[in-house]
């Protein structure tokens, strides 16, 4: 029995014994007893104060035979009751303590992971994703309570404190992070979290959530790679409802299916890699991991080559864009050695 049930047992077992006192005291005492003298007579021997008697019972032996049982039963049932608390706070506690150091060493242990700076729904999402797509995080936040419905998703690690505070970033593994995501509630909370994540690691990449488009260029030159505009993304996606559906509906159904995960996905070739100087119908990775190719970016340039032809050529520092679920991507990490 774990300490939740025995707590609500003894809780139980102490109500049934209390009403077993009212009633046998009152109809064991006589026409004399009132309620209100059974309960206060319950009352005393539940808590071993020890006053007297509230009607003399020398004359009861009936009586007085069921309040040496009563004592003994109450005894049994307080010191039942009171372990049962005692074990419902100390193993809730220790629970929580080596919960906590378990979570500490798995976010010791993370390396080219993200961060994720707060717990509104815009990070409700942001989790959500990292999630399905099997991707390691840890999230941010100075409230505790507000992590209550992210956990609820699953196992999510997580640091209490604020995100700007060097500590709390370094405790979150920032030096050895690839990514983080700021969406806090206010642009001065989000540009306090840029300026502090690229103090301490200077080449992290990072998203910021810009509620007022003014602000965007402030972030952008505190060191924010990307800010995004939950406004501009709201409208993009409305406007493409209106004029391109079909689109939109390909899209949801590929971020919503259950079954089958697939996204836009990419894996950049390092210096060293195996695929360099080949082309990609020799690298042939859609047969390899069923991972479908749509872009190639060269290099450090910004241009895409969509749907480019097998003879192309790939090269250290490009980036190769697919249609694919996350094992295949992690798949082709591992065939291109990222």
């Amino acid at each position: 029995m774990n300490s939740r049930k025995r707590l609500v047992a003894a809780l139980t077992i102490f109500l049934f014994v209390f009403a077993l006192g009212v009633a046998g005291f009152k109809i064991l005492g006589g026409p004399d007893w009132t309620v209100l003298d059974a309960v206060y007579m319950t009352v005393i021997t539940v808590a071993t104060i020890g006053y007297g008697e509230t009607h003399d019972l020398s004359a009861n032996p009936a009586a007085r035979i069921f309040a040496v049982v009563y004592i003994i039963l109450c005894l049994g049932t307080i010191a039942f009751a009171v372990s049962s608390i005692t074990a419902f706070v100390v193993e809730g506690e220790l629970r929580h303590i080596l919960g906590r150091r378990k979570m500490e060493k798995t976010i010791a242990k993370l390396t080219n992971h993200y961060l994720v700076c707060g717990s509104d729904e815009t990070a409700l999402t942001i989790v959500q994703e990292l999630l399905q797509t099997q991707k390691p995080f840890v999230v941010v936040d100075p409230a505790e309570e507000r992590m209550a419905r992210m956990r609820e998703m699953g196992e999510i690690p997580w640091v209490q404190g604020d995100p700007s505070d060097d500590a709390v970033l370094k405790k979150a593994g920032i030096e050895r992070a690839r990514g983080i995501i700021c969406s806090l509630p206010s642009d001065e909370a989000n540009l306090f979290v840029v300026v502090t994540a690229k103090s301490l690691n200077p080449a992290i990449r990072v998203v910021a959530k810009g509620i007022d488009v003014r602000s965007h260029s402030k972030m952008k030159k505190a060191g924010a790679d990307s800010v995004i505009s939950p406004m501009f993304i709201g409208g993009m996606r409305m406007v493409s409802e209106m004029i391109r559906p079909a689109t939109t509906t390909f899209l949801d159904l590929m971020l919503r299916e259950r079954d089958r995960v697939l996204r836009f996905d990419e894996v950049a070739i390092p210096e060293g890699s195996p695929l360099a100087g080949k082309t990609l119908g020799e690298a042939d990775l859609g047969s390899k991991t069923g991972a479908l190719l749509v872009a190639l970016r060269r290099g450090g340039g910004k241009d895409f080559d969509f749907n480019p032809p097998k003879t192309a050529a790939i090269s250290a520092g490009d980036v190769l864009v697919f249609i694919a679920a996350p094992e295949m991507i992690a798949g082709l990490e591992k065939i291109a050695g990222s």
